[in-house]
């Protein structure tokens, strides 16, 4: 058994009107069915949820903490409720590092100008597909191929790779690096969701690795010369650190940026997000 929406909603009035009585004339039922819901809510729970006296109705200990989550529970329906009801939709756009770098914030107004309706939400998850394969977003930002016939994707424009180093490293001086110069260096990768591996130089002059999870963590790392880095652009834009310079690499290939959706259940609005991307990233 498991608690239904209607059981949540009496207790919540029970607690809130104080008797079994006023509880019934806020729902608009019978006494009796506040007592059969309850009774049902607590047989689904294993817990007594209420202690009821002549007098009074009070929590248990487990029934606060239940009291507590019924009524964030309840919050969350009638918030779903209200957004169908008004028409407002929401879209939910999922990235692992730097989201669209510069054209973030112009995406984002011009987005809710062409799109009034359709609320758009940017929600960081460090993960491979960027949220999607974890639920936490309808479509994602991604910079490296999926091998996963799960989902599609559509290349919406590309970034140049930079090399992140220390201020004070002797790099730092120059405009731009080369793929050679980094040979000797520890280069700080993200297995999981990051676009460099040592595949970009020759066999023969591979740098070292050591692996990092989050991207403040590879920026603190960087900024004590310990390691290098080599990102997309993008994340020079959304991350500037001090202690941290970020260089081109001059002979690298750029990242192609993707538009990433679960191949069987594409959102609505992303033949739109395609559009208003690749405008942006070609400049208009």
């Amino acid at each position: 058994m498991h608690p239904e929406l209607r059981q949540l909603r009496v207790l919540v009035a029970i607690a809130d009107e104080g008797t079994f009585t006023d509880a019934a004339l806020a729902l608009g039922v019978s006494q009796a069915a506040v007592s059969r819901s309850l009774a049902a809510l607590e047989r689904a729970l294993g817990a007594r949820l209420l202690r009821r006296t002549s007098r009074a109705v009070s929590p248990t200990g487990t029934g606060l903490r239940v009291l507590a989550h019924a009524r964030r529970v309840l919050a969350e329906v009638d918030e779903l409720v209200r957004e169908a009801a008004c028409g407002h939709e929401r879209l939910r756009m999922g990235y692992a590092w730097a989201a669209l770098g510069r054209h973030t914030a112009d995406f984002q107004r011009r987005w809710a100008g062409a799109h009034p309706g359709t609320d758009l939400q940017l929600v960081r998850a460090n993960s491979s597909t960027s949220g999607l394969a974890e639920g936490a977003c309808d479509l994602a930002v991604t910079r490296r191929p999926l091998d996963d016939r799960r989902f599609d994707s559509a290349i919406v424009g590309l970034e140049r790779r930079l090399c992140a180093l220390a201020a004070d490293d002797a790099l730092a001086r120059r405009r731009s690096v080369r793929l050679a110069d980094l040979s000797g260096r520890t280069l700080l990768v993200d297995r999981r969701t990051g676009t460099t591996t040592t595949d970009l130089w020759p066999p023969h002059s591979r740098p070292a690795t050591e692996d990092t999870r989050d991207v403040d963590d590879w920026l603190t790392v960087i900024a004590t010369g310990r390691c290098v880095g080599v990102t997309a652009e993008a994340t020079a834009h959304q991350y500037p650190r001090p202690g941290v310079v970020y260089r081109p690499l001059r002979d690298a290939e750029p990242i192609a940026v993707r538009l990433t959706w679960w191949r069987e259940d594409p959102p609505p609005a992303a033949q739109a997000v395609i559009e208003l991307l690749t405008a942006l990233y070609r400049g208009d």
